[in-house]
């Protein structure tokens, strides 16, 4: 059970006990340290529903509160918030229980299976920094989900199919003609404005890749071929991204739309047998009154176009059948754009209609905003192009490592590179990851390079800081039995204590930011307790102690950005 859990039962329990039975505890961490370590801030909605005075329910809370061991001092505060100091022989305990585990002490969940789909690029295409949010956003979920004790599937649902393979399959045979095959399909972009040029200009070559199309969808074995060799090859440069970046995609992790191409015309038969289709100009609708417009009409959410095609919105129904019926998922999160919101809403209305996504599963748009430039618009290249992806990596470790041969001339060129690309990385990744998924952000090199604030490169320093102590102590003893006396050791003590608390709330929430606000806490709470407490300098078992902290220190950044996906450094 974590500290808020713990405390939270308690003071719940105690508010019933006063009589007030159905009041929430709501206990949060103390804002300010006078206000102690905890806040149980339930009893003055309490007291308004019973239409009693706060202060006298608090005094009768505070006389059935049982926190003994937990708590070394309570009092109210105000008209009737009730201060909880906790008490320092506690704190110690679950420091010593964190040191000894690997996972640091924290409780796993009842398994559930959760899928995360996350990155799902069109494979027509080259990835941008578009692809950027959602792949390292969906990555920590699957890290923190797993870390708790679920189930969890990777999924890369790709854009694998459509008209522009047919144009693509096209193009390729033609310069395969040519001899120029190998050249072109080193630079997909190139490959994808070209194929795209001849289709446009030339009317022969738009009819071939349309009777390609056909050819495809009528599983003509050649053409299928060709199609799964670029398929193979658009993902090959996916996966070198996905390895620079550090997420943990791979193949086998791929499940591309064209995978539900044979349950598509029977799901939309049916719909059609349920009642919940209609024909409008030619398409197959589900009306949906719940999203009605201006006129109260209902949204039209559309399933297969006039002329018999299907649209990903049919394919998403596809997966959805496939994850419920054949994978058995609980939750699944698709980490997808924000503006995609309304497609989702209307996704899961139709699925929960149809029957096949029952109430008890939890399927979730986890939604996120857009890196903009310095103008506050979508972040472009000059001449207004997507920004590639692996430029921008390559970018971040180049800048990286011009910063660290600022800092360390000295050191040989290939551990500088190898700091660079730690630290490139992980800088990329933490100045979107802390900031609010939900929110847009304005893409800033200095500031997520910096070594000070809020940074990637600043947390790794802390890392660094804690192991240049250990590497100058010689009597560390892990079994070392933790004791708090000084006011620096306890405020780090207690925010080392809530790591538990802070994984469970991303966990729930899909709100990674919030690990960062709490890594940065931690990192400066160690900071002051580095000044105010010698380590090296202290004596027996204080200093034995003292390393004990900074070692829990260590152990909580550490697995805290790997969570995040951000490797730390012995030295930088």
């Amino acid at each position: 059970m974590t500290i808020l859990q713990l405390i939270s039962a308690r003071v719940q329990a105690a508010l019933a006990a006063a009589g007030a039975p159905d009041a929430s505890a709501n206990v949060q961490p103390a804002s300010k340290p006078e206000f102690g370590d905890y806040q149980a801030n339930g009893v003055m909605a309490a007291a308004k529903q019973l239409k009693t005075n706060p202060r006298e329910l608090a005094q009768k809370v505070l006389a059935v509160l049982d926190l003994e061991g937990i708590a070394s001092k309570l009092e109210i505060a105000g008209p009737g918030f009730i201060n909880i100091h906790l008490n320092p022989a506690f704190l110690a305990r679950r420091a010593e229980t964190a040191l000894a585990d690997e996972a640091l002490g924290i409780t796993k969940v009842d398994a559930k299976k959760v899928m995360v789909e996350y990155s799902s690029v069109n494979l027509a295409k080259e990835m941008h920094i578009g692809h950027l949010r959602g792949g390292i956003i969906g990555d920590a979920l699957v890290r923190v989900n797993s870390f708790i004790g679920h189930n969890v599937v990777r999924q890369n649902h790709v854009g694998d199919w459509g008209t522009q393979f047919g144009m693509l399959v096209a193009y390729m045979v033609e310069i395969s003609k040519s001899g120029q095959a190998d050249l072109e399909l080193k630079d997909l972009d190139t490959f994808y404005k070209h194929s795209k040029k001849r289709f446009d200009e030339d009317t022969a070559f738009a009819d071939t890749a349309r009777d390609y199309v056909v050819k495809l969808q009528s599983g003509d074995a050649e053409v299928l071929k060709l199609w799964q060799q670029f398929v193979k090859l658009s993902l090959t440069h996916c996966n070198a991204i996905y390895q620079k970046l550090g997420l943990q995609l791979n193949d086998d992790d791929v499940r591309g739309e064209s995978f539900y191409n044979d349950d598509l015309p029977v799901l939309v038969e049916e719909l059609r047998q349920k009642g919940l289709l209609v024909e409008d100009q030619g398409a197959q609708v589900v009306f949906l009154d719940e999203f009605k417009n201006k006129e109260g009409e209902p949204a039209a959410f559309i399933v297969q176009k006039q002329g018999g095609g299907y649209l990903y919105a049919t394919t998403d129904l596809g997966a959805i059948r496939f994850r419920v019926n054949k994978l058995g998922l609980d939750r699944c999160l698709y980490v997808v754009d924000s503006r995609q919101s309304l497609h989702f809403q209307q996704l899961f209305s139709t699925a929960r209609k149809a029957g096949w996504l029952p109430e008890e599963a939890d399927f979730q748009h986890i939604g996120h905003g857009t890196i903009m430039g310095p103008d506050g618009k979508p972040l472009k290249t000059r001449s207004g192009e997507n920004v590639k992806l692996v430029e921008l990596l390559d970018e971040a470790v180049e800048r990286a490592f011009q910063l660290v041969t600022s800092k360390n001339p000295e050191l040989p060129e290939a551990e500088r590179r190898q700091i660079a690309a730690v630290v490139g990385i992980g800088a990329l990744k933490y100045a979107d990851l802390s900031k609010s998924r939900n929110t847009d952000y304005i893409f800033d090199w200095d500031a997520m390079l910096s070594f000070e604030g809020n940074t990637a490169p600043y947390l790794q320093y802390a890392y660094t800081r804690v192991q240049s102590v250990f590497r100058k102590a010689e009597d560390f003893d892990p079994a070392a039995k933790v004791l708090i006396t000084e006011v620096a050791e306890k405020q780090l003590a207690v925010v080392l204590a809530q790591f538990e608390d802070v994984v469970f709330a991303v966990a729930d929430s899909s709100q990674p930011h919030h690990l960062c606000g709490y890594l940065y806490n931690v990192a400066t709470l160690f900071s002051r307790f580095y000044e105010a407490c010698p380590i090296l300098k202290s004596e027996g078992q204080v200093r034995a102690s003292r390393l004990q902290l900074a070692a829990l220190t260590a152990k909580t950044l550490q697995s805290g950005l790997g969570l995040l996906g951000i490797e730390v450094l012995d030295a930088m």
